[in-house]
């Protein structure tokens, strides 16, 4: 075989490889950049419960608090401060959503509350509540079973109300 003819059979052999590894990117990034996952906090829940049980017989049920980013089935209930109308707990994985940046959304909490069964909203209220140290005034819907109290909760566990 001709030098020329080995030089030519050793460039097709070197060219079918190539051939399948050419690339039609233009310049910039592969992919693009990863959506950071919300940072994780704990955030104190304190829930001042009224003296007077309006629960028709219910009265000794445990308070629970609820949060709109907790899955259904992970609300939990909080623990009486023996000898006061005191209840709490705290929450853990809350996502940081303060300060509010794109979509500022804040949480809504609420707590069940036997005493208040028997009244307009069925047992719930978003009134009476401190989250991460911070009283709650911004309520919605009161006097309805949806009432709920609005809240946003920055990196250090601590609640800021909405407005």
């Amino acid at each position: 075989m001709s030098p020329r003819a080995r030089a030519a059979v050793l460039a097709v052999v070197l060219a079918v490889p190539a051939a399948g590894c050419y690339e039609f990117r233009l310049a910039g990034p592969e992919d693009p950049p990863p959506v950071p996952a919300p940072r994780l906090v704990s955030v104190t829940v304190e829930y001042r419960q009224p003296a007077g049980c309006l629960g028709g017989g219910r009265c000794e049920d445990l308070v629970v608090f609820f949060g709109s980013w907790m899955r259904p089935g992970t609300e939990f209930a909080l623990t009486a401060d023996p000898g006061h109308f005191v209840w709490r707990g705290v929450a853990t994985g809350v996502p940081v959503n303060f300060p509010p940046r794109e979509n500022p959304q804040p949480y809504q909490v609420r707590i069940y509350d036997p005493h208040l069964l028997v009244g307009p909203t069925g047992g719930f209220t978003g009134d009476r509540i401190t989250f991460g140290s911070e009283f709650l005034y911004v309520i919605e819907s009161p006097g309805r079973p949806d009432v709920h109290a609005l809240a946003y909760v920055d990196e250090n566990g601590l609640g800021h109300n909405a407005y």
